[in-house]
């Protein structure tokens, strides 16, 4: 009983932990897809292209960004928590960080891994961010929002938040390529495997946050951004 409770009162800690690792981490994977020039995720392409218009970093780009998405969740009725404030923050950050202590790279055989493993750190820190279940980032709470204002299929509403978002970066002259492609195909996968490997189990009366599947209510019905 002793043993038990101990584990409850640390549950907090561990949360935290994996919360700012995760965010973190997450950062530096979007410095590494940045610094693989094979393309980007759909909300850095855009970033991206904002930033090649505006001058700012295109750290301080999702920053901003994602400041002015947490506007959108007033009228959705969301409510951001610790893990939302810090997404916004801490994101940006990491990645103008990432990129300052990255050299660029010019051959395509080092791209390639870099890309590679920038994916796979991706799914790895989703994993260890939603599980900490502090909270969804500004975009997913977006699509969670338009999900449940508007009936439409979780899938649906992310599909066409994407393709919107990543048509205007193209646009605006963000990255697309096959880096583009690989991280549509294999983020979701992976997020699946790390959200079972950093799932928290002994949280009384609190499921963990999976990404969706069937039968999962729609607050825990998140994909990765």
């Amino acid at each position: 009983m002793i043993e038990e409770s101990g584990r409850r009162r640390g549950l907090p800690v561990r949360r935290l932990v994996q919360l700012y690792t995760g965010l973190t981490l997450y950062g530096v994977s979007m410095g590494l897809m940045l610094r693989a020039e094979l393309g980007l995720e759909p909300w850095s392409v855009l970033n991206q292209g904002i930033s090649r218009h505006t001058g700012l970093s295109i750290g301080t780009v999702t920053i901003v960004s994602g400041a002015l998405i947490l506007l959108l969740w007033i009228p959705l009725r969301q409510r951001p928590g610790l893990g939302t404030v810090s997404n916004v923050v801490i994101l940006g950050l990491v990645m103008d960080a990432t990129l300052a202590w990255t050299p660029e790279l010019h051959s395509l055989g080092a791209r390639i891994p870099l890309l590679a493993g920038a994916v796979l750190l991706n799914g790895a820190a989703t994993g260890l961010y939603i599980s900490a279940d502090y909270g969804p980032g500004p975009r997913d709470g977006l699509m969670t929002g338009l999900h449940l204002r508007t009936g439409r299929p979780v899938r649906l509403v992310r599909t066409c938040i994407e393709v919107t978002v990543l048509a205007a970066g193209f646009l605006l002259g963000g990255s697309v390529g096959a880096g583009t492609v690989v991280y549509a195909l294999a983020i979701g996968p992976l997020a699946q495997f790390f959200l079972g490997r950093f799932a928290i189990k002994d949280r009384p009366g609190k499921p963990s946050p999976v990404v969706a599947r069937g039968g999962a209510s729609p607050e825990h019905a998140i994909l990765p951004e």
